[in-house]
């Protein structure tokens, strides 16, 4: 019985440079015009760039060991081929449809998998790109998502940092006499997760309380009766997320919420509280706040002024929180970005470095790939925060989606250590307007 035949559209390698790795039951076909399209992706400066970089070197390790054309055997497994859609055209003219026009990039690709299914029947395009899996299947060629790179199964299966704990009457009690109360375990929880204890006997009757280990008891969450650098919470959720910011001993913070759920907003307002010096909460030197540059036909680099200011249009959304912060005093603002206290950082650049003694944000992370998530994390240093924020729901990258994001990846695979925490903010709080259109638009 022969094996599969997968032909991969250009989306999985700019997804994924790895991805060859990954499929072991049937033989991997990369249509010419991939090739193409991926030489033009390879000198961006961010994740589909590095992954452009990185197949391209794969398939040059490969190439040292025979002639793609002919195929070349990964690691005593499937066989990876290069076929063109000039060979297709000229040899199985009579299998393409009339109208598929081999000037579009997409139909050059298709009519490569053409030629693959009617060498073998069971042939599967793999492709990220949703209109090109239409396409297939209106030709009436196999196709599917790459699910490979995707941490979790759905976006309603990320894990949230929160769960509710059905529990005996006695337990609240013990809890609020701070008699040490102990789960052992029977809850399936991570490290830093919030929960609700409820009173099986009267679901009225509840608790909120922080989980530590099956050996360690439940923690309280600190109660902050000012706020914040003048920030109060006004639900449980945004409770959980100013405990965690407030804790220096979780380093690792990812939050997830929809607009006006307050996470850029508490973030800063954390951060302003253990770096301004006159805080009786001063921790670190700096704060730092970033987010990715997503472009839209126009990069950083064609905007004029310093770093500082090509960075504004993007951090727009965070300064008008820090101002607000400030009470609308721009003098304060512009002092504290003279004196490094706040600084405007462009992730472009952070390569190479090692930040110690800072409080670092970066928001909108839904839109980073994994690769620029391990970068960012790794260049963090001695008695440093960062926070990650995001909505995985407001994904503008092409190249994910709410399985395969930065963000994503973080939460899943930082769960179960206790230098990590994790809020997931359900409710908006920034007016009743902006909740109401959040829900229903």
């Amino acid at each position: 019985m022969s094996k599969k035949s997968y032909v991969f559209d250009t989306s999985v390698f700019l997804s994924d440079a790895q991805s060859v790795k990954h499929y072991k039951d049937g033989n991997i076909v990369i249509p010419f015009k991939v090739l193409e399209e991926i030489d033009n992706h390879k000198k961006r400066q961010d994740g589909v760039g590095s992954n452009a970089r990185n197949i391209i070197r794969i398939l040059d390790e490969l190439r040292a060991e025979g002639s793609l054309r002919e195929g070349v055997q990964l690691n005593e497994g499937p066989f990876l081929y290069v076929k063109n859609a000039v060979q297709a055209h000229e040899s199985y003219a009579d299998l393409l449809p009339k109208d598929l026009d081999l000037s579009n990039p997409d139909n050059e690709i298709i009519a490569v998998a053409l030629m693959e299914k009617y060498l073998n029947d069971d042939t599967v395009v793999v492709s990220r790109d949703i209109n090109m899996r239409v396409k297939c299947d209106a030709l009436g060629l196999k196709s599917e998502d790459y699910v490979a790179g995707q941490i979790v199964e759905t976006k309603d299966s990320v894990y949230e940092g929160t769960n509710n704990c059905i529990v005996e009457d006695e337990v609240v009690d013990s809890f609020y006499a701070n008699e040490g109360v102990v789960l052992n375990g029977e809850y399936n929880l991570c490290p830093n997760q919030y929960i609700t204890l409820e009173s099986a006997d009267n679901p009225k009757k509840t608790a909120l309380a922080r989980y530590f280990s099956d050996q360690a008891p439940l923690g309280k969450i600190v109660d902050y009766k000012k706020g914040v650098w003048g920030v109060r919470p006004r639900n449980k959720e945004q409770r959980f997320m100013i405990d965690l910011l407030m804790d220096e001993k979780v380093p690792i913070v990812s939050l997830i919420g929809k607009a006006g759920s307050g996470k850029t907003l508490c973030a800063l307002a954390s951060g302003l509280e253990q770096v301004v010096e006159t805080s009786t909460n001063c921790r670190y030197n700096r704060l730092i706040v970033s987010r990715p540059i997503q472009p839209m036909g126009k990069d950083i680099g064609y905007l004029p002024g310093t770093m500082e200011e090509k960075m504004t249009p993007w951090l727009a959304p965070i300064q008008d929180n820090l101002k607000y912060l400030m009470g609308n005093d721009k003098h304060a603002f512009d002092m504290y970005l003279d004196r490094g206290v706040i600084e405007i950082e462009a992730l472009t650049y952070i390569r190479g470095r090692s930040i110690s003694d800072a409080y670092i944000i970066i928001d909108e992370c839904q839109n980073m790939t994994m690769h620029e998530i391990k970068t960012i994390l790794t260049r963090v240093g001695e008695n440093t925060k960062i926070v990650l924020l995001g909505d995985i729901e407001q994904i503008d990258n092409i190249y994910i989606d709410e399985t395969t994001n930065g963000l994503t990846y973080v939460i899943e695979k930082f769960k179960e250590h206790e230098l990590a925490g994790h809020v997931t903010l359900k409710k908006g709080e920034r007016s009743a307007v902006a909740t109401l259109a959040a829900k229903v638009l």
